[in-house]
């Protein structure tokens, strides 16, 4: 097929972050890892990255953690992503999810 591009083909930027960051309002430290971006610690072998940011995953994404929000018609959520993270759920068969997605420009993790 012509026209289709693979996923190896294209050019991705890449960043480096810390893996705990300060808010830089409130002064508290937050994880900041999640499984879609979050590919490797610097400094590591491989086999020590995967094991470690396994174990913080699971952390971050155990339930303790979690809260669920019940949409009722033109409801609004915020969330600071600087020390929380989002993951949408598919739970609401038949209804269809729609919205608009603002995100501010943020700072430099530290």
């Amino acid at each position: 097929m012509t026209g289709f591009q693979k996923d190896t083909d294209i050019d991705c930027p890449q960043a480096m972050h810390p893996i705990v960051r300060t808010h830089p309002e409130t002064g508290r430290k937050a994880l900041f890892v999640n499984r879609t971006c979050t590919t490797k610690i610097i400094g590591l072998s491989d086999s020590e990255s995967t094991a470690i940011l396994e174990m913080l995953f699971q952390h971050a994404e155990h339930i303790n953690y979690q809260i669920r929000f019940r949409w009722s018609l033109n409801d609004m959520a915020f969330w600071d992503n600087r020390c929380c993270m989002h993951r949408a759920i598919w739970d609401y068969w038949p209804e269809e999810r729609k919205g608009r997605r603002v995100t501010v420009k943020g700072d430099k993790p530290v």
